[in-house]
């Protein structure tokens, strides 16, 4: 079933009908539809998954998509055109510029945490570059998954964008396929296998991966504000969001008020008893489950730390005076746990920081512009925000995406278009203007030779239509500039050899 999806994207592919504007305009103006009319089918979907509330599920995830769609619809045209490039002395005359083209058929594998647009995004931005892909859903979210599956082949190209369900025996057979890019969301553990596979087939991966953020709190920031901010970022969708606030960083003086000021704000959100609340959610599955409640043996909460296996219910829970070198440290935690590591000071939170791997997202609470700019340039993140936390998600304008342990490649806005394209290099030249190539040939002489390199060494020219009419008309100016200064000396000149011709006739 796997290999025969792939086959028949393939083949629906290099029939060329992704190659049109129109087309792609079409299938992604079907998504929009399909997201628009499907809100209620996918929102119980989620509920059933995760009991995910039918107000976050608008937020959380459908309106990115929306939002997406329509940049991709308004931009298409733009993205997709050539791009021309600057040029040398050599390739002045020619056409020199980039075509963006569709790379073929792309394996989308989502994850389960926000299976709509973990999935979903990604292929925005297949279509919109031209591509076929098969699209692989989470098995772990399994009623969004079967949705999915029943969807979209009523409102999309079935043959180009097959999707194909099940769980890892199925995921492990659609990797022993050639694809043409593949673009996996998940944890490094698994990406590894991805990016494994992919090599066997010299395909190439965007990996959206995960990691430890850490969120930085300057002691002198206001702490009600940031502490708020951080409550919602790290227990909406119960914790299982990759970009969310992993650890807090904050000197010992401020921990107590930083767990107060949480308290505080867990109780407005979700009330005395999170579990009774249509806001917040729960485990995946028990597994997961199992996984989280074992990262906090040996700790006891400052905040939380209820649970109730039946419902894969784990409370909003807080964790102070956490060791740098415990379990809990040392794995994200992609759960409800929030642990507290306190440092000296704002250097010892960038060698706490630098000393571990690269985070999918950094966060700073500062009010000092000098120290939160210090922090920007000597630490390394996918993304930071400052003052708030994962917002930097929401715009499409910002390339969302990992380095090192956290991810390759970006995606969002055009930077989808861009990462699923190829960039084809382009040189159109005319078989005329022959002697300006004979430098290059042989034989060659010492003459021959210079006259290469100078053309070669030559800067860069920008031909763009604007600088180009710049370029004329400082040429026009200049010429006439020249012009008036030359009959300026020939009049002075002039005047100049009268004065002396009637000097030397009255003498």
């Amino acid at each position: 079933m796997e290999r025969q999806a792939v086959l028949r994207a393939r083949e629906a592919f290099l029939s060329g009908r992704t190659r049109t504007l129109e087309f792609r305009l079409q299938q992604l103006q079907a998504l929009l539809t399909m997201i628009t009319e499907k809100e209620a089918e996918i929102s119980t979907a989620l509920k059933q998954d995760m009991n995910r509330s039918q107000y976050d599920t608008p937020l959380l995830e459908l309106i990115s998509i929306e939002n997406e769609i329509k940049l991709a619809i308004e931009k298409l045209a733009e993205w997709a055109a050539p791009r021309p490039v600057e040029k040398n002395l050599l390739t002045i005359s020619d056409e020199v510029y980039i075509q963006p083209e569709p790379l073929g058929v792309v394996l989308i594998i989502g994850a389960w945490n926000y299976p709509w647009a973990l999935t979903l995004l990604p292929l925005v931005g297949a279509i919109a570059a031209g591509n076929a892909a098969v699209v692989k859903p989470s098995e772990l979210s399994e009623y969004s998954s079967l949705l999915l599956r029943a969807l979209l082949p009523r409102y999309l190209d079935k043959d180009l964008y097959p999707v194909v369900t099940g769980g890892a025996s199925e995921t492990q057979e659609l990797l022993r396929q050639r694809f043409d890019h593949v673009f996996y969301t998940g944890s490094s553990s698994v990406g590894r296998l991805v990016m494994e596979a992919a090599a066997r087939h010299l395909t190439p991966v965007t990996l959206e991966l995960g990691g430890k953020s850490p969120c930085y709190i300057d002691r002198n920031c206001n702490i009600r504000t940031a502490c708020r901010r951080i409550t919602w970022g790290k227990f909406v969708n119960c914790g299982q969001t990759c970009i969310a606030p992993d650890y807090i960083l904050c000197e010992p003086s401020v921990q107590g008020q930083v767990v107060d000021r949480i308290r505080r704000t867990l109780l407005e959100f979700y009330g005395a008893d999170p579990k009774c609340s249509p806001d917040y959610g729960r485990i995946i599955n028990q597994r997961h489950f199992s996984r989280i409640l074992s990262l906090m043996e040996g700790y006891t909460p400052v905040v939380g730390g209820q649970s109730d296996a039946s419902q894969c219910y784990i409370a909003p829970t807080v964790l102070k005076d956490v060791p740098p070198h415990s379990r809990l440290m040392q794995e994200e935690i992609f759960g409800p746990l929030l642990p507290i590591v306190t440092v000296s000071d704002m250097d010892d939170a960038i060698r706490f920081i630098n000393e571990r791997e690269k985070p999918l997202a950094l966060y700073i609470f500062c009010s000092d512009k000098k120290a939160v700019r210090r922090m920007m340039e000597e630490t390394t993140s996918g993304g930071v925000t400052v003052n708030d936390v994962m917002m930097h998600y929401t715009l499409s304008s910002l390339p969302f995406g990992g380095v090192g342990h956290s991810g390759i490649g970006r995606y969002h806005g055009r930077h989808s278009f861009d990462q699923l394209s190829h960039q084809r290099a382009c040189l159109v030249r005319t078989l005329g203007m022959e002697s300006v190539n004979l430098a290059r040939y042989p034989p060659q002489d010492r003459r021959r030779a210079r006259r290469a390199r100078m053309a070669l060494r030559s800067p860069l020219i920008d031909t763009s239509k604007r600088t180009l009419v710049w370029a004329v008309v400082a040429t026009v100016i200049g010429l006439g500039l020249l012009i008036t200064l030359v009959v300026i000396l020939l009049i002075a000149a002039g005047l100049n050899c009268t004065c002396w011709y009637w000097r030397g006739f009255y003498n």
